[in-house]
């Protein structure tokens, strides 16, 4: 459903947006910052897009996670999508991802969004793993006869 509103709601928001601006300012004037928008965002994009591969080459090296890095440039290709699409609304929505503390807010949101359904997923999954309680002994193995795990006698 969700899927169906944003693929109707986005272009009428843009027709909109498009007959408001264009009465406004004129057709060659709106196109022009249909076009302007593009490569100003495709630039941001790219310097963005550069400095994200590093960050997540440096995470590599180091052995941190690579979660940020890839969250931020999973968005930072969203918001390319969005900037290389023509329209305002779309346009607006690019530049936002750009912003570096937005992006870090919406990883924020989406991550305790998601964190919230896997625990909500595996409290109600059918096929959650029973809990089986033991008890365990550790054995001295070099004390135990035979010259292995599998050929030790109980």
């Amino acid at each position: 459903m969700w899927l169906f509103l944003v693929l109707v709601g986005v272009p009428i928001i843009e027709i909109g947006l498009f007959i408001q601006l264009g009465g406004f300012i004129g057709l060659w004037p709106t196109l022009a910052i249909v076009v302007a928008t593009a490569l100003i965002g495709s630039f941001v994009l790219r310097r963005q897009g550069l400095s994200t591969l590093e960050e997540l080459k440096r995470a590599a090296q180091t052995g941190q996670s690579p979660a940020g890095p890839m969250a931020n440039g999973a968005l930072i290709l969203i918001a390319g999508i969005l900037l290389l699409t023509p329209g305002f609304f779309t346009d607006g929505i690019g530049f936002l991802l750009l912003v570096p503390p937005f992006r870090a807010l919406l990883i924020r949101w989406i991550a305790a969004r998601a964190q919230m359904k896997l625990y909500a997923a595996a409290a109600n999954s059918p096929k959650a793993p029973d809990i089986i309680d033991g008890d365990f002994e550790v054995v001295d193995e070099e004390n135990e006869p035979g010259d292995s795990g599998w050929t030790k006698r109980p």
